[in-house]
Formats: structure tokens, sequence, C-alpha cells
């Protein structure tokens, strides 16, 4: 659900980091975070439209799993049976919204994943291309149930290398997709962004000359909507 950000101190606001800064109002996007009942499907279309243009980052937890698997720590990369697969509603969903960027001409640069195979199966899914599975964006509760289901966003570390690369520019009209994990977004971005849903994004403006800038979050089905 993409909503739209307004300067009201009694809404709940995602903690961006703190070296993130808030979008300004003349990116003519303007999103509440979660927590407002409102939501306009126009918004949606205007964040396409940006996105069209390039030069973002989307930023995706991978899709759906299947929880009768279990990931076993130490991780195992190149062991399918040692980690959560993907369910079919995660790829059905990936498919989704691969169509949607695809159908409105989002133009889609490098693409980063974590290292284990849900992400580096969503990411090749949405954007149809190979991907780079990169340590920073491996699931940094290393796998823990407890982590997943309350992430506390308290490693700075791992946080302030995943804002690294959100502020990394992509190719001139490019964007960049990154895949990663729910831990790694409450460390990010604060501990109020691991609310973030199965494949919904959070997109970024990246500036060389200061940190990224927040622009909104999508959720999954709303591709769909934003594309009609």
């Amino acid at each position: 659900m993409i909503t739209k950000t307004i300067n009201n101190r009694r809404r709940r606001r995602p903690k961006q980091g703190a070296n993130m800064k808030r979008i300004p109002l003349l990116l003519g996007v303007l999103l509440l975070f979660p927590g407002s009942a409102q939501t306009f499907a126009a918004d949606s279309r205007e964040l396409l439209a940006l996105l069209k243009q390039g030069n973002y980052v989307i930023i995706f937890r991978h899709g759906a799993t299947d929880d009768s698997q279990k990931d076993i720590y130490p991780f195992k990369f190149d062991d399918m049976k040692a980690q959560r697969q993907l369910s079919e509603k995660g790829r059905e969903a990936a498919r989704q919204i691969g169509a949607a960027l695809k159908a409105q001409g989002v133009p889609v640069g490098d693409v980063y994943t974590s290292r284990l195979n849900r992400a580096v199966e969503t990411g090749q899914i949405l954007s149809g291309k190979e991907v780079r599975a990169v340590d920073v964006l491996t699931d940094s509760g290393a796998g823990s149930a407890s982590s997943m289901a309350n992430p506390t966003g308290a490693n700075a570390k791992a946080g302030l290398a995943m804002r690294e690369l959100v502020n990394a520019v992509p190719v001139p009209g490019t964007n960049n997709l990154l895949v990663t994990h729910k831990t790694n977004f409450a460390d990010a971005f604060g501990k109020e962004a691991g609310d973030v849903g199965e494949a919904e994004a959070f997109v970024y403006k990246p500036n060389p000359a200061s940190p990224a800038v927040f622009v909104g979050r999508i959720k999954a089905p709303d591709w769909n909507i934003a594309s009609n």
C-alpha cells in the first residue's frame, strides 16, 4: 500500500536511520507511513512515474516462504535443504511485480540480493536478470526465528552497510533493485521498518553528496493497482 507522508506528529513514522533524510516536497510524492488509514491509487501511479525515469533504489523483502523449512546456521548457501525456500505464493508475487515493472517500462539496472536462495530467486524473478548475491543483504538475524518475528534493529554494523548500498547511485536512467530480509530492514531503517511485508518494497533516492532520501513503500499487490 502506498501512502502519503504529512507533517503530523500524531502519525507513526518508521525511523530512517541516523543518516537518512525525509523526501523533500518538491519530489511531488508525499507518503503516510503505516498506521494511516488513507490510501490513494493515484499516488501509486505518481511513484511509478518517478521510477520510470530511473535513478532510484528499490529495496524488496523476499517473497513468502515455505514455513515447513528451517534455516540452519551457519548458513550453507549451496544447500537448498538447509534454508527456507520461496513458496509458490512467493514466486507468484515476484512474477506479478516483475510483470508490472516490465509493463510500465521501469528500467532495472543492477540487482543485488542476499546470499540466501529465497532472496536470490526473488531477485531473478522480479528482474529477469542475473543477480549479485552479497553479504551486506544476507539475513542479519542469522536465521533466528525470534529475530524475524521481532526484529530489534540493533545490528548497527549491518544497518550501516546496507544504507551505504542503498545510497549507491545506479547507472543513469536505471533503478537498482535490492532483495533482503526483515531483520535487515530494521537494522538499516529503524525498528519500525521491521513491519515490512513479504515482497513489500521501500524506495529511496540516492544522493552522492548526502544520505539517501526515503520516497515511499509499496506493498506487493499495489504494483498491479498502479499499473492499471
